[in-house]
């Protein structure tokens, strides 16, 4: 099944079950208000939007669009409403960086060893989430000389993890899969590791993909714990990449999760991240700016690419084997802070 949120009823916005075809969408008060409240009781929420979700596939009609009516359990157009992220906020965001041709790269364009624990054990970081930005809420930011950069990535979400779970069982947890444009400010990543203490001011609001799925939407394309399907993104409506998210990914979403759970328990709505989508065949393009920036440090000694400028586009999405959307699009215009 398909779940959005709607921007009404507050920070967490209104839960919606959203039809295959996304383009009809119904709130469902009855069973959950909101989608973290449906992640606290899984087990019980799940069959029941499910059968909401069968029946919504079954329509053919050409529903009226969102209105104050529709949070009463009345059908909307999905392609009309006012979308928040389909999560506005959770408990917890840890997101990786499972795919190595990215890590790699990012390290030989400045003569740096990839050290070995890198292939066994994921690099993984705690990101924020008190908030994520809608997938068509602007990019803010406060200046250009920061590095605005677009990064495209899966994910999923989790149910109650228990701690020091094995990969094998992980993967049972494993609710949802969306996507993400973590967004990153790469010119103050720099000096924010150099104090050996993580990401802070260089990681600001990242922004979900309208719908979240559970994995049997994405049916042989969700196998492994990976989605073996192109994420492809553009920049002002050019094609920039669209690299195959099931090839190269060193650790899966099993082991990313079972890695976030080593030393504590994950609550239901734990998001985790893939990290940026990369792969060794670079005729596949990039996922974001600054692996193509090192792309071509790596090639001609210096960057020639920009990072992203007020008024830039990006777009994010996932097709079906038909050509079909699976998560909607994340469409985001950057712009400056005040404006």
């Amino acid at each position: 099944m398909k779940l959005g949120s709607i921007k009404a009823g507050g920070r967490d916005g209104t839960l919606v079950v959203v039809s295959r075809d996304l383009k009809r969408a119904m709130a469902v008060p009855s069973i959950a208000p909101t989608l973290q409240a449906a992640l606290d009781r899984w087990d019980s929420t799940a069959p029941r939007l499910n059968a909401v979700y069968q029946s919504l596939n079954e329509r053919t009609d050409t529903p009226p669009p969102w209105s104050d009516d529709s949070a009463h359990g009345t059908v909307f157009a999905f392609d009309l409403a006012p979308l928040a992220a389909p999560l506005p906020r959770c408990y917890e965001f840890v997101d990786g960086s499972a795919y190595l041709p990215h890590v790699e790269r990012v390290r030989k364009a400045r003569n740096a060893e990839v050290p070995a624990s890198f292939y066994t054990d994921p690099l993984m970081y705690q990101a924020t989430s008190a908030t994520f930005l809608g997938p068509n809420d602007f990019i803010v930011a406060a200046s250009e000389e920061h590095g605005i950069d677009m990064e495209a990535e899966v994910l999923v979400v989790t149910d109650d993890v228990p701690m020091g779970i094995s990969a094998e069982r992980a993967a049972d947890h494993i609710q949802l899969v969306g996507l993400v444009n973590d967004v990153s400010l790469r010119n103050l990543i720099p000096g924010e590791l150099a104090k050996g203490f993580g990401f802070l001011q260089s990681k600001p609001r990242s922004a979900l993909s309208p719908v979240l799925v559970t994995p049997d939407e994405l049916g042989e394309n969700w196998r492994d714990c990976k989605v073996h399907l192109p994420l492809v993104t553009h920049l002002n409506k050019d094609l920039f990449g669209e690299p195959e998210a099931g090839v190269d990914m060193q650790f899966n979403f099993a082991e990313l999760v079972a890695h976030a759970a080593k030393t504590r328990s994950l609550s239901a709505g734990t998001l985790v991240g893939s990290g940026t989508v990369a792969n060794q065949d670079v005729s596949k393009g990039a996922s974001c700016l600054a692996e193509k920036r090192m792309l071509e440090i790596i090639a001609t000694g210096k960057p020639s690419t920009p990072f992203m400028s007020f008024g830039d586009w990006v777009r994010i999405e996932m097709f079906d084997k038909e050509g079909k959307s699976i998560f909607g699009a994340i469409e985001q215009q950057v712009v400056a802070q005040g404006d």
